[in-house]
């Protein structure tokens, strides 16, 4: 079925002028997921979307030059740690200071907002032991608006005639999870798509240390009976691995291992293994779980997102 999406998103826009077939295949599963339904079969297979990211990121990596990423380091690593560092604290006192929300639910809230979506708020969960109920609140809220960004993200890109790498690292820097950050920066460009990618790799490498420190700041504070037990261990489980991976590949592309036509191979073949991702991206997206989340949740974030993301985009535009 992803497969399948994918070739009549690719017939689509080839045919007819409407934008990206990422785009395009996330709009077709979500316009399958919530009419007719997926099919109980298929289920299995949708559920697997994010192992195909996770590979079309990797094989993406031969074709990002090392030269790119070092030139920009310092800049980047800065905005990556402004943006986790400026949203945490953003999230957390708007929660619990302004929308009166419960504490579990914004620090929820805050680390999926912060690093990597659903990824995160699932990580920080184990440690902080909040209840069912506030763990779908808090996942439904990020999936509600990795929808809304996926869509008003490439809207303002034109509408402010951003640059490739600025919106690329803004893409990267502010959207929640890596599918939506990753469809928006190559609807926009190849250049932005790598650079959406790179930026957001760097924010979900802090999954592990951000569900550690909530999760000794809760036992400290006795909201908590949960052990993280041997820190290095839970660091490296809750490591994307998929990163060393894309790294190892940008690492071999750089010193010319691959030729040119093998890169454009691995490339074409990254490109299906994405529109395959989006496909399961798009099947995911139900409607109905936005409607029990109640409307302090998406305030929060709708607050904090509209504040960080204009920061860092002015910031952005003042550097590159």
């Amino acid at each position: 079925m992803l497969l399948s999406l994918g070739v009549l998103a690719r017939g689509i826009t080839a045919v007819t002028p409407v934008g990206s077939p990422l785009l395009v295949v996330i709009g077709l599963g979500a316009l399958l997921a919530n009419t007719v339904g997926v099919p109980d079969w298929a289920v299995p297979g949708v559920e697997t979307h994010s192992r195909w990211l996770a590979a079309g990121i990797v094989l993406m990596g031969v074709s990002v030059g090392i030269d790119q990423v070092v030139e920009a380091g310092g800049n980047v690593l800065l905005v990556v740690g402004l943006t986790v560092g400026l949203t945490l604290v953003t999230v957390e006192l708007l929660s619990r200071e302004v929308f009166g929300i419960s504490e579990k639910v914004g620090s929820l809230l805050a680390a999926g907002s912060s690093i990597c979506g659903v990824s995160a708020v699932a990580a920080v969960a184990g440690g902080i032991q909040p209840s069912h109920r506030e763990i779908t609140y808090a996942a439904a809220t990020v999936l509600l608006f990795d929808a809304l960004t996926l869509a008003v993200y490439p809207l303002l890109a034109r509408v402010l005639g951003l640059s490739d790498v600025v919106f690329g690292i803004w893409a990267g820097a502010t959207m929640f999870s890596t599918g939506p950050a990753t469809a928006a920066g190559f609807a926009h460009s190849q250049t932005a798509g790598e650079w959406a990618v790179l930026v957001k790799l760097l924010r979900n490498a802090l999954i592990g240390v951000i569900a550690i420190g909530y999760a000794l700041y809760y036992a400290r504070r006795g909201a908590s009976t949960s052990t993280i037990g041997n820190k290095p261990l839970y660091l490296w489980r809750t490591f994307p691995k998929f990163i060393l991976g894309f790294v190892f590949l940008m690492l071999l592309g750089s010193v010319g291992v691959f030729s040119s036509a093998q890169i454009t191979a691995l490339d074409t073949a990254s490109n299906w293994l994405f529109l395959v991702a989006f496909a399961g991206l798009g099947l995911s997206i139900d409607v109905r779980e936005f409607r029990a989340m109640g409307l302090r949740p998406a305030g929060v974030v709708l607050t904090s997102l509209l504040f960080v993301s204009t920061t860092v985009l002015v910031a952005l535009r003042a550097v590159f």
